[in-house]
Parts: C-alpha cells; structure tokens; sequence
C-alpha cells in the first residue's frame, strides 16, 4: 500500500510556492518581542494538499528557558548551549487538540443522540438527565468552562465533582466552550466499552494510522525531542510545579495521570497530517471542531474549514472544499502563559496557505 503522506513540491500539490512561502518568515517574526515578549520560543509548521506535504520546517527553540521571573515579567534563560532547538520531529503537548481524537473515538463508538446517563446513570444528578452525548461533543451541555479537578486527591472525589455540578443552562440552549464536556465523555467511552481512553485512542486512532509518535503520558527516552512548557506556579498557574517538560501541562489532566477526554496527547507534526488527511478522505463529519472561525483560521474560514487549537499554543486545520491542512505546532507558554497574545500568527499562516490555493488555481 502506498503511504498516506508523501513529501513533494507545491506545484505537485496544487500550490503556489510563493505564497506558501511566506509562511516560515511570519513565524520567524513570532518569535521576536511584539511588542514586549515573543508569541513562542519555536515552532514547528506543515502545510500540504491532497496526499502532499509542501511544507515542513521548525523555528526557534524547543528549550529555551529554566524559569520564569515574575516581578520582572522576564524569562530566565538556560546558558545558550543547552537550548534545545526546534526540529520538524518535536514532540509537543497538544493540550486541548487532544479533544478531537476523543470526539472522532466517541463518534465511532457511541449513540451520539442517546442520553449520557444512560450510560452513566451517575451523571443525571443535578438536572442533567436530558444532555446527550451530542451535546457534549457540540459544547452545547451547559457546563461552564472548567472545574477544580486538580484540588482534590482521588479519581471518586473528582467524579464526585463532576456528578454534582449542575449546567448553567438547559441543554441546547447556549454553546460554552467547556473541558468538563470531554472530560465526562471519556467517562461515557470508558464506562460503554471497558477500555481506557488511551487504549481505545491508540486502537482506534493512532496505531491504524501509524501515529507512531503520537500518545499520552510520553516515556522518558522521548524527552530530548519533547517541546518544555510552562515554569507553572501559582498564582498565575492552578499548581506549584516548576518548568514543565515531557509531563502533561493542563492541571486537571495531570491530576488525572496524564490521560484525560480534554487534554494529555504529545504529538508531532507529521503526526498530526496523517490525522488530518485520515479525516479529510473520511469526509466528515468532524465532531468536536470548530468551523469557519476567522481568528484562528484567517482566509482559510468561509466555506467550511474546520480545526481546533490548543492552550499550549497547538493547532490544526483542515479545508475539505480544498483538500488542505495545515499543522502549527508552538510552545507559546514556555515560559509563562502570561506571555500568550492572541491567535495572529495562526490566522496569518492559514491565510498564506488559502492564498497559495488561489494563485497556484491562477485566482
């Protein structure tokens, strides 16, 4: 069988060199203060159409700093030689892109219109009897954003929190982008198969693929590729951890062992096209995504592109009227999430891609 992927040139792909180009300098820029801290350390981009990948290059640093100094919002720097640079193979912590490879599991698995307490009767305490688990794949539940996971000792106690909370709305009403969403939705797989997410991730996902770096709770040989994080403490993060390299940086995902609905999965750029082109040659639909969105997906958005990012500065797109997508991969929060500024460089290298579609067409 003949590889999903390929590498090739533009005008193999059915693109404008040119124009796809000026992606890599854009990102080049990121890493500048703009004003005062730079958008990232690095960053790893891919971009292709079809079964080519046009484009594949790493900027900047994968380890950069040791710390992170508050009083003097400043980042306290390793001595140069054991900065880590970016490689088109890093290893990043996707953070909430994670929540696709849940979504596309659950939408293989379950009854999307059936009720989650039917599978979990615990979950129709406090008036959440009626939530499906469509709505918790479409962020229409009612939940609010997120809960304190990471502040109780053991996995009953933070179902227990779970089981209690009660939506902010009637389900179906509002959309909240929410964590609790897929964090219960992992619960619903676990409890309607008898497999943990993570086996249920690599049986379904990542192993037919060939995903080979791709996987929660990373081993340790892994951490010379791995992309570091935050210096997480409190109060700007929800722990007192130090500099996070090769463990899951999210708080509640870390204190559920690295393997959680919302976040936990390290990947690579590569990666993440084989899920892209898998997706794009299923043809949707594309449960979990969020579609047309202009901020993150510059003129990419309009007709039906759909993608997702992630905290940690992580994202992916895909453009089915093109047959396009597009991975960037960054470590925003390294040193600190204070340093994060908007979604500018994403849009800025989704339009690049929509523009070397139009001119390579002669658009």
């Amino acid at each position: 069988m003949a590889p999903p992927l390929s590498r090739g040139t533009c005008p193999e792909a059915g693109l404008d060199a040119g124009e796809l180009r000026r992606l890599v300098p854009g990102l080049r820029t990121a890493l500048e203060p703009s004003p005062v801290h730079p958008w990232c350390a690095g960053a790893v981009v891919l971009a292709g159409r079809g079964q080519i990948v046009a484009l594949h290059e790493a900027v900047g640093w994968a380890v950069r700093y040791a710390g992170y100094d508050a009083a003097a919002d400043r980042g306290v720097e390793l001595p140069p030689e054991q900065w880590v640079p970016m490689r088109p193979d890093t290893v990043f912590d996707l953070a909430s892109v994670s929540k696709l490879f849940t979504a596309v599991v659950a939408t293989r698995l379950l009854d999307l219109d059936r009720p989650v307490a039917s599978y979990v009767p615990e979950f129709a305490a406090a008036g959440k009897a009626d939530i499906t688990v469509r709505q918790l794949l479409d962020h229409t539940s009612g939940f609010r954003p997120e809960l304190p996971f990471h502040d109780l000792p053991t996995a009953p106690a933070r179902l227990r929190l779970l089981w209690d909370e009660r939506p902010l709305h009637p389900p179906g009403t509002v959309r909240i982008y929410s964590d609790l969403n897929l964090i219960a939705l992992q619960q619903v797989l676990e409890r309607a198969t008898g497999t943990p997410l993570d086996v249920l991730v690599r049986d379904g996902i990542t192993g037919p693929l060939g995903m080979a770096d791709t996987g929660y709770n990373p081993p340790a040989a892994l951490l010379p590729r791995i992309a570091a994080t935050e210096d997480q403490r409190k109060p700007w993060g929800k722990l007192d951890r130090g500099m996070v390299h090769g463990v899951v940086h999210d708080e509640n995902a870390y204190a559920a062992g690295g393997v959680s609905g919302h976040a936990g999965l390290f990947s690579t750029a590569w990666d993440l096209a084989l899920f892209c082109r898998a997706l794009l040659d299923g043809g949707g639909p594309y449960p979990g995504f969020e579609t047309d969105h202009p901020g993150q997906m510059g003129e990419l958005a309009g007709h039906g592109a759909v993608g997702h990012s992630g905290f940690t500065g992580t994202s992916l797109v895909i453009d089915p009227a093109t047959d396009t997508f597009l991975v960037l991969l960054t470590n925003s929060v390294h040193p600190s999430r204070t340093w994060r500024e908007g979604s500018a460089p994403r849009a800025a290298a989704a339009s690049c891609l929509a523009r070397s579609v139009l001119k390579a067409a002669g658009a």
